[in-house]
């Protein structure tokens, strides 16, 4: 597998690395594990508005007569 990054973002790795005391192998790990973790929120968040969208029903006429006994 090859990866190509630009100039500038190999500057920017290099120079984040010396400032951090980190590898740019660890930076990089970090960031996709940070990249990851937010894209599965947002799918998750996506899949729970889609469920939430299968009925045509609001909230109010879903519950509309439907009574709890104590």
């Amino acid at each position: 597998m090859q990866f190509k990054l630009d100039a500038k973002l190999i500057e920017s790795l290099q120079d984040y690395s010396k400032l951090l005391n980190k590898s740019v192998d660890v930076i990089l790990k970090e960031a996709l594990e940070d990249y990851f973790a937010k894209i599965q929120k947002e799918m998750i968040e996506k899949n729970m508005q889609q469920e939430h969208n299968l009925t045509n029903l609001s909230y109010e006429e879903f519950w509309d007569g439907f009574e709890i006994d104590d």
